[in-house]
C-alpha cells in the first residue's frame, strides 16, 4: 500500500539551538518549546518541536487528554517523562528511547525530571488537545 503525502509545497530549513528560542506559553504552562521550523517548511503538514520542562512535577499539573492527530511520536533528548496510556499503562521515556501515540489515545503526564527534554513530532501541525473528564 502507498502512503503519499499531499502535494504541498516543501521548503528547506535548519534549526540551530539558542536559549532564547524556548518560548513559554505554549499547550502547559509547565514546558518551553522550541520551534524546529518543522510546519512553515512542510506547508502546515508536520509540527516538530523540542520540548523543556520547565517547573517540577506536580501531579495538579497534568489532566487526562487526548491529541486530536493523526501521527504523534515523542523521542526523549535528555532526562526521563512518564505517561500513563489508557490500555496500554504507565510508560516511561529515558534519554535515547520513543514511543508513537496511536491517534486520539487518552493518557495523563505522570511526572519527569528536572532535566526533561523532549522531541515531539506531530501530524498535521495544526491540531486540537482536548482534556478528558
Amino acid at each position: 500500500m502507498d502512503h503519499l503525502l499531499p502535494d504541498a509545497p516543501q521548503r528547506f530549513v535548519i534549526s540551530h539551538c539558542a536559549e532564547g528560542d524556548f518560548k513559554t506559553g505554549g499547550l502547559r504552562n509547565y514546558s518551553a518549546y522550541r520551534d524546529l521550523g518543522v510546519a512553515a517548511a512542510s506547508n502546515g503538514l508536520v509540527q516538530a518541536h523540542v520540548i523543556r520542562m520547565v517547573a517540577p512535577f506536580r501531579p495538579e499539573l497534568s489532566v487526562r487528554h487526548h491529541h486530536n492527530v493523526q501521527f504523534q511520536l515523542v523521542y526523549c533528548l535528555k532526562g526521563w517523562f512518564e505517561t500513563d496510556f489508557e490500555g496500554v499503562g504507565p510508560q516511561r521515556l529515558v534519554a535515547g528511547s520513543c514511543w508513537v501515540q496511536p491517534p486520539g489515545i487518552r493518557h495523563t503526564v505522570e511526572g519527569w525530571s528536572d532535566d526533561c527534554e523532549l522531541l515531539e513530532i506531530l501530524l498535521p501541525a495544526e491540531h486540537e488537545t482536548v482534556n478528558d473528564p
